[in-house]
């Protein structure tokens, strides 16, 4: 008869091997070193030479210097007023103005019985008063008919340009950031302000923005969407300065609209054999988009492609585009694509 086998007998608890503590997904976890001012330090009267200026032009426009503190991130000066309305103006490189969202702000503060979000205001052109993200609220408080509105003063008028990096709570369409990235733009070439795009690339966030930009100021309704995985891996910033460098990508606009123009024929071929979908158009660019397949690379690394040279062999794929090549299979699989996508 065979020996029965021994079980092991299980190890001591305190022996068994240990797993090193993992971090729950979805954890923040906080900076390891203290950064900006401690409470002292941020206390800032409204006679203090850095905002004596600033609290002085407010009275004469009318306004209330409330008070005055120094941001506890960066230490700049900052002032808490109210100002008249007529007093501000929105930059000119911000997202147009929606009536529909602006009346609905407007029923909502009035609601509230409380207008308890201050503008951010900068210095700007002339020493006027620029809001370079409160046009909707500012344009609420005007249909309310209020006197005075409630500002945070920047004396730092460079904070109209990185502005655009903080507006994350409220996603704008690509229509409306590529708008406003291109105005920004050439408020600053207006202003001659020396140095390249890549100078302001924090500030622009990405280069297609550039190039949609201009798209979208010669055709509002331009289908920027479709283009817009071609442009980042071919569209990067310039190293020319900015003047020269925004003619440059007005020549790229004035191709690609061009060859928008060739996929709207093959779409209306297409749907001439009977094709419905509403991806027609992204699966026309696609087709013809010569660095489909490759790799993206980081956007500081040099683009796949030039981008004059890709315009080149997306223009010729447009003009031999075969409309018997295109099957009811290939929609369908566009259209997974594009729903995975969104």
């Amino acid at each position: 008869m065979a020996a029965r086998k021994k079980t092991p007998a299980p190890r001591p608890r305190a022996a068994r091997s240990k797993r090193a503590p993992t971090r729950r997904r979805g954890t923040l976890a906080p900076g390891q070193q203290a950064r900006g001012l401690s409470g002292a330090e941020t206390a800032l009267t409204l006679e203090s030479p850095e905002i004596a200026e600033l609290s002085a032009q407010v009275r004469s426009l009318s306004g209330a210097p409330v008070g005055a503190y120094r941001e506890p991130l960066s230490g700049r000066p900052l002032l808490l007023a109210t100002v008249p309305l007529a007093a501000l103006q929105p930059t000119p490189f911000q997202r147009d103005l929606s009536p529909t969202h602006t009346q609905r702000l407007a029923r909502r503060i009035g609601e509230s019985g409380a207008f308890l979000d201050p503008l951010i205001v900068v210095r700007g052109e002339e020493g006027r008063l620029w809001t370079p993200n409160g046009r909707h609220r500012l344009a609420a408080a005007k249909l309310l008919g209020l006197r005075q509105i409630t500002v945070l003063i920047s004396p730092d008028p460079a904070l109209a340009y990185r502005i655009l990096a903080l507006n994350t709570e409220k996603a704008h369409n690509l229509r409306d950031r590529s708008l406003e990235v291109i105005r920004m733009a050439r408020s600053l070439a207006a202003a001659r302000e020396r140095g390249s795009e890549q100078r302001w690339a924090e500030q622009f966030e990405t280069p297609e923005l550039l190039t949609l930009g201009v798209l979208y100021e010669t055709s509002g309704r331009f289908a920027g969407g479709a283009y817009s995985a071609f442009l980042r891996k071919v569209d990067r910033f310039s190293d020319r300065p900015l003047a020269r460098s925004l003619r440059e990508r007005e020549d790229y606009a004035a191709r690609l609209l061009g060859i928008d123009a060739q996929v709207k024929q093959i779409v209306a071929g297409l749907q001439a054999r009977g094709f419905r979908s509403p991806y027609l158009r992204n699966y026309v660019v696609a087709r013809i988009n010569p660095v489909r397949w490759l790799k993206p690379r980081k956007a500081e690394a040099a683009p796949l492609m030039p981008m004059g040279q890709a315009l080149t062999r997306m223009a010729a794929a447009a003009r031999a585009f075969k409309l018997e090549s295109v099957s009811h299979r290939d929609l369908a699989w566009i259209a997974v694509g594009a729903a995975a996508e969104e």
